[in-house]
């Protein structure tokens, strides 16, 4: 089927990627996620879009863990618990979502392509804004000039 839908696991990828996560034992389930995200971050080259796919589902299933963040209510997403994920994978994920929407990913290119590529893009965007939150403008000086 591909992809039906822009949520972090409407697509083949991503729903197997959960399948996988479900599948393993819980302690290695931070493992799965952080290779993920991993592969994405350090792309050789050009990002492919299985591994584009796999980092969004992670990010998100990281961004859930948040205070911010949303759950992943997917029906295609695991549906086994994860563990508390370490504060590190926010950064990797961030580092991932960076890459996944640069101009040397492939998911990033196909999305461009789509009808709903700019409702993608700004859900990578909020999703990447839980993880680092934009720094609010200051609204008072510091100290007089």
């Amino acid at each position: 089927m591909g992809t039906w839908d822009i949520g972090p696991f409407d697509n083949d990828t991503a729903a197997d990627f959960g399948g996988d996560l479900d599948e393993a034992a819980l302690e290695e389930r931070e493992a799965l996620i952080r290779g993920a995200l991993k592969r994405a971050a350090d792309p050789a080259d050009f990002l492919d879009t299985s591994d584009g796919e796999r980092a969004v589902a992670a990010a998100a299933l990281v961004a859930a863990q948040h205070p911010d963040g949303e759950l992943t209510c997917s029906n295609y997403g695991p549906s086994e618990p994860l563990p508390e994920l370490p504060a590190d994978l926010r950064t990797l994920a961030v580092d991932a979502l960076d890459q996944v929407a640069s101009e040397r990913s492939e998911l990033a290119e196909l999305w461009d392509d789509a009808a709903n590529g700019s409702k993608w893009r700004h859900d990578i965007v909020r999703l990447r804004d839980v993880l680092d939150p934009p720094v609010p403008p200051q609204e008072e000086a510091l100290f007089d000039i």
